[in-house]
């Protein structure tokens, strides 16, 4: 059969949309890596220095853990230490605000009450804090009950302006929390997957290949391991380590590393 040129041409433009869609849809980690996980643990919880960053350090893996402002002087050595072996710590807010809807015995620090100059403050003390334990400068942040406004306003825009973080991580959930396409990403609107159910290491485990099919990004957030509140029991966060450290093919990082790579490549 013989081409004409208006089918070759048509041939050549869609050899070219369906290369770009490859293009679109493929980025290149760090050393050969097909994909990467962000393990974030929030509210400086006992069993996080307890259980998971032993398992971590035994993994040689590193987690991000976002502290808020309710630390003794003993807890703060403990974060000191826990930050010399290489862990980040982020800034959680001082207070921990949170809507009334969703902790509304919290009378002092609803977020209803908030403006957006008094919560930026708030971050900017907090991080005073955290440079108090770890004496360092750069920081990320993961919002207080995934809620972004206070007062009815979306502090986020004031918060990108003024340089009080590299990335922000919000939340979502093990559907919408897969990151596809990294380049595109908002660093200030990096969406994680937080299971607070008791989940078993089947369903963590199920979100880690989601993201390695999308040679992805995906951010878990964790609260207590092992005890605490809205807890992943020791055993399946030990199997989720386990599981990651049998596939070197994924990368795990710190959220600031990990978002520092990502945003030296967006588009």
């Amino acid at each position: 059969m013989r081409l004409t040129k208006s089918l070759l041409l048509s041939l050549i433009g869609a050899f070219g949309l369906a290369s770009a869609a490859h293009a679109q849809t493929t980025f290149e980690w760090p050393k050969g890596k097909t994909a990467a996980i962000v393990l974030t643990y929030d509210d400086a919880l006992k069993s996080q220095l307890d259980i998971a960053i032993p398992q971590l350090d035994a993994a040689k893996f590193k987690g991000t853990f976002f502290l808020d402002g309710d630390l003794t002087p003993a807890d703060m050595l403990r974060w000191r230490k826990a930050a010399a072996h290489g862990h980040e710590l982020g800034n959680h807010s001082m207070f921990h605000p949170c809507p009334r809807a969703m902790l509304p015995d919290r009378h002092n620090y609803l977020t209803d009450n908030y403006d957006v100059a008094r919560m930026l403050e708030e971050l900017a003390s907090m991080n005073n804090v955290l440079f108090g334990i770890d004496a360092k400068m750069s920081r990320t942040f993961s919002v207080p009950c995934s809620q972004t406004l206070v007062g009815g306003a979306d502090y986020t825009p004031p918060l990108k302006a003024s340089g009080l973080f590299r990335a922000l991580r919000t939340g979502g959930d093990q559907w919408n929390s897969v990151v596809g396409e990294p380049a595109k990403l908002d660093s200030f609107a990096v969406p994680s997957y937080g299971p607070v159910k008791d989940p078993g290491s089947a369903e963590l485990i199920a979100y880690v290949e989601r993201v390695r099919a999308a040679n992805g990004l995906g951010v878990l957030q964790f609260h207590g391991v092992g005890g605490d509140y809205l807890e992943v029991s020791a055993g399946t966060h030990q199997a989720l380590v386990s599981y990651l450290r049998q596939h070197p093919d994924v990368w795990v990082g710190t959220f600031q590393e990990v978002m520092d790579y990502v945003r030296a490549r967006s588009r």
